[in-house]
């Protein structure tokens, strides 16, 4: 029987500061949903060369070579409202994109690559076999997928039922805040199959590219649940500091990467032992990190410059800034590595920086208070999500 376990390092004074500010805004909803589809890929018939004895033929169907991302420009093509509230918008890497809801709808709704909502997931879940009894409602935030896309992993900022009396918040430090769960959702039912017990305040969270280990970042806990995807079991929870948020591993699956917000670190998790290194010194408060496909750079966000970082993880350094816009938050990466796409809260924007001479390419306006960001590699389709209940869809062309 597994239970809620309460902290007991005692109460920690913190002073607000730039790092989590903004971290939950108001919320309000518009209506109107317009829709764009993507023609398909060109493709190329080729003949086969055959000898002269030869008395058949054979044809070959290739894909055109694709331009780079970065050479190419961002072109909104729709918006999709309505009873929606994302916090981040996630592609499950097989044409679904979740948007997160938070407690302002309690939802997980669920679209198609043709911009169609194709299910809101309630986030009302029994928990009794952790000996809770009735339904309890959470508060989706993030979400992460396995690499066939089959499950998504969406964490959940607070619960809400009996006994859940001490929810942490943005501006939180060490008092036994209630701890919370991480859903799984099977994407061919699209409905919670599995419910996880993590740390206070789960924020991000990430599978790792061999789907050993699903590693959620627990803000209010000041630490990183490490599970076991195969069986849904906490290993343990490791220590990295003040407000955990953004996770990057490299595709070997042997080192993840986890921005410490609350700090100017990056810290460096060996998932062969669970020991912690760091990236000293990289900035104010990071909060989002991708990896370029190839694992050789390290990109952060810092909400507390403005600015976007460039790390050689080969030397441990900051190679490259680039200023974004005010309080840049969550951030994509192409998948040929070319192209950033980065949102920026305050000042209304999604810009698009070119990873080889670190410079913005683009900076177009979207909704109000744009938070979440992810890009789909088949459509070259970049989807905004923003607080104000809208999300933005661009094409790549």
């Amino acid at each position: 029987m597994h239970s809620r376990t309460l902290f007991s390092a005692g109460l920690l004074l913190f002073a607000a500061c730039t790092a989590t500010q903004a971290e939950l805004p108001p919320t309000t909803t518009t209506t109107t949903t317009s829709t764009t589809t993507t023609a398909a890929l060109p493709t190329t018939s080729v003949p086969t060369t055959t000898s002269s004895s030869t008395t058949t033929s054979t044809s070959t169907t290739t894909t055109a070579p694709r331009p780079a991302a970065a050479s190419l420009a961002l072109e909104q093509v729709a918006t999709l409202t309505g009873d929606l509230s994302p916090k981040s918008i996630v592609h499950s890497g097989r044409g679904l994109f979740f948007a997160q809801n938070m407690m302002y709808r309690h939802t997980v709704t669920v679209y198609n690559r043709s911009l169609e909502l194709v299910r809101t997931i309630p986030d009302t879940v029994d928990l009794s076999e952790f000996g809770l009894e009735g339904e309890y409602r959470g508060a989706p935030v993030e979400a992460a997928f396995t690499s066939d896309g089959a499950y998504g992993y969406v964490s959940n900022y607070q619960m809400y039922g009996p006994g859940f009396t001490r929810p942490g918040s943005d501006g939180c430090g060490l008092a036994g805040w209630d701890e919370s769960f991480v859903y799984r959702i099977d994407t061919s039912a699209l409905k919670i199959d599995q419910i996880i017990p993590v740390g206070a305040v789960p924020k991000y969270l990430a599978v790792t590219p061999d789907d050993r280990y699903l590693l959620v970042a627990n803000w209010c806990s000041f630490d990183v649940s490490v599970i076991e995807a195969g069986t849904g079991e906490e290993v343990t929870r490791v220590e990295v500091g003040r407000h955990p948020r953004g996770i990057a591993v490299d595709p070997e699956s042997t080192t993840a990467y986890v921005a410490v917000m609350g700090s100017s670190d990056i810290a460096v998790l060996d998932l062969s032992d669970l020991s912690v290194a760091w990236l000293k010194g990289v900035g104010a408060n990071p909060r989002h990190v991708v990896m370029d496909p190839m694992g050789r750079f390290l990109y952060a966000t810092l909400n507390g410059e403005g600015r976007v970082v460039k790390i050689d993880l080969q030397t441990g350094e900051v190679v490259s800034r680039v200023a974004t816009g005010s309080a840049p938050r969550s951030m994509a990466i192409s998948g040929d590595g070319t192209a950033l796409y980065v949102v920026n809260y305050n000042s209304d924007t999604v810009t698009k920086v070119a990873t080889g001479d670190f410079t913005v390419v683009q900076s177009l306006p979207v909704a109000h208070h744009p938070i979440g960001i992810t890009f789909d590699d088949a459509t070259r389709r970049v989807w905004v999500s923003s607080y104000s209940g809208v999300i933005t869809v661009f094409d790549e062309r």
